[in-house]
C-alpha cells in the first residue's frame, strides 16, 4: 500500500539498483580500498567543494552523530531547532553516543536565525555551564521549509563570529537544492557550512548517507571515529556504487525535483478545500496541514501518512521520487471527500 507517510517508504531507483548489480562482479578490496569508494569520494568533493572530505556511512543517525563527535568536545553543546530530527527522532543518540548536550530552541517555520542562536550564548566562558560549539540545522527543515543561501550564510557568520561551527543535517539537502535551483555546494561550502550529513536514502538509494566535512581539520582522525561508531562498511563498494549513480549525473536533482513537484501538486489540489488548512510553506517535498480528526481516521484506512501533532490535528504528507501524479490526484480527491463528510475545526 503506497501513501504519503515518508520518503523512506519509497523504493530504490532502478539506476541505483543497476549500479549495485554492476559493482557485484568479482572481488574488490574491503573497507573502502576500492575504486567505487574512491570515485564516490571524488564526486562528493566535486559537489561540495574542493576542500570537502566525504565518508560513507549506513544511516542518517550515524551521519549526524559522527558529525557532532568530530565537531564537539565533551563539555560542549549543540544549538538546534526544537523538533529537529537530532532532537526528537534519534533515540537520544547525539547525547548517548556523541556525548553532547542539545540546546533545542523554539524556531518559527523550523528555522533558526542568528538572533535565536545569539540568545543562547550568554554563558560562554562560564565553567559551570556547557559551552555552545555547534549550530545544527536541517535542510530542508522538519516542517518542509528551506533555508535560503543568504539565511545559511548569516547563520555561518554568527557561528564563526563566536568560534562555533555550522552543521547541516542534509537528509533532504537534495530537495532543498532542487527547490532553490542551486548546486549542492551553494548550500554547503559556498555558504560557510562546516559539516554536512548528506542524505541518500530518502532520495532513491537502498541505504547509505555521507558525512561531508568541509574543514580539513575536522577530518583528522575521523576514520577512527567512524570505525569506533560502527559505521565502517566492509563491502564499501556497494554503498559507494549507489552514490556514484546518484551524483555522477543529475539523478540526485531529478529525483528531488520530482518529489518536490508532487508535493506542490498536492498542495495546489487542496488549496481552498473545505476542512483543509495548510500550515507551513510547501517548499520541498512535504505538505503539512490541519484536517478534522475524523477525516484523518477515514483516510488512514486506505492511505499511509503520519499525524504530526495530535493536539492540533496537524498531519504530514510526504512525496517521494517515485510518487506519481495519479497517486497525488487520487489522494487529494480522497482528502477532499473525507473532510467534506466530517466537518470540524481545522
Amino acid at each position: 500500500m503506497k501513501g504519503f507517510a515518508s520518503d523512506n517508504y519509497a523504493s530504490a531507483h532502478p539506476d541505483v539498483l543497476a549500479a549495485v548489480a554492476e559493482a557485484n562482479a568479482g572481488h574488490a578490496a574491503s573497507y573502502g580500498a576500492d575504486r567505487w569508494t574512491a570515485r564516490a569520494e571524488e564526486l562528493l568533493r566535486q559537489h561540495f567543494g574542493e576542500h570537502a572530505v566525504g565518508f560513507l556511512v549506513f544511516n542518517g543517525t550515524a551521519a549526524n552523530v559522527l558529525c557532532l563527535r568530530a565537531m564537539c568536545r565533551p563539555w560542549e553543546s549543540v544549538v538546534c531547532a526544537a523538533g529537529a530530527h537530532i532532537d526528537v527522532d534519534e533515540g537520544g543518540a547525539p547525547e548517548h553516543v556523541a556525548g553532547v548536550k542539545l540546546d533545542a530552541v523554539a524556531a518559527p517555520a523550523g528555522k533558526l536565525t542568528p538572533e535565536l542562536v545569539a540568545a543562547r550564548l550568554g554563558r560562554r566562558g562560564d565553567e559551570h555551564a556547557v559551552q555552545p560549539r555547534v549550530v545544527s540545522i536541517a535542510q530542508s527543515t522538519e516542517v518542509g521549509t528551506c533555508y535560503s543561501v543568504d539565511e545559511l550564510s548569516a547563520l555561518a557568520d554568527v557561528a564563526h563570529e563566536h568560534d562555533m561551527l555550522l552543521h547541516v543535517d542534509g537528509a533532504r539537502l537534495s530537495n532543498a537544492a532542487a527547490a532553490l535551483g542551486v548546486p549542492l555546494r551553494a548550500l554547503a561550502s559556498d555558504a560557510g557550512v562546516d559539516a554536512v550529513s548528506y542524505g541518500g536514502t530518502k532520495n532513491g538509494l537502498l541505504l547509505g548517507e555521507a558525512v561531508v566535512l568541509l574543514r580539513p581539520q575536522l577530518a583528522e582522525g575521523f576514520v577512527y571515529l567512524r570505525k569506533q561508531t560502527m559505521q565502517l562498511a566492509s563491502k564499501s563498494r556497494f554503498l559507494a556504487a549507489q552514490f556514484i549513480a546518484l551524483l555522477e549525473g543529475d539523478l540526485w536533482r531529478r529525483n528531488a525535483a520530482h518529489a518536490n513537484a508532487m508535493a506542490a501538486r498536492l498542495a495546489a489540489a487542496l488549496d481552498g478545500a473545505a476542512g483543509v488548512r495548510i500550515v507551513e510553506r510547501v517548499e520541498a517535498n512535504g505538505v503539512f496541514a490541519v484536517i478534522p480528526a475524523a477525516a484523518t481516521r477515514i483516510l488512514q484506512a486506505d492511505w499511509r501518512f503520519y499525524v504530526w501533532d495530535p493536539p492540533s490535528g496537524s498531519v504530514r504528507w510526504m512525496c517521494s521520487w517515485d510518487t506519481t501524479a495519479e497517486e497525488v490526484d487520487a489522494f487529494a480527491a480522497a482528502v477532499r471527500q473525507a473532510c467534506a463528510s466530517t466537518p470540524g475545526p481545522c
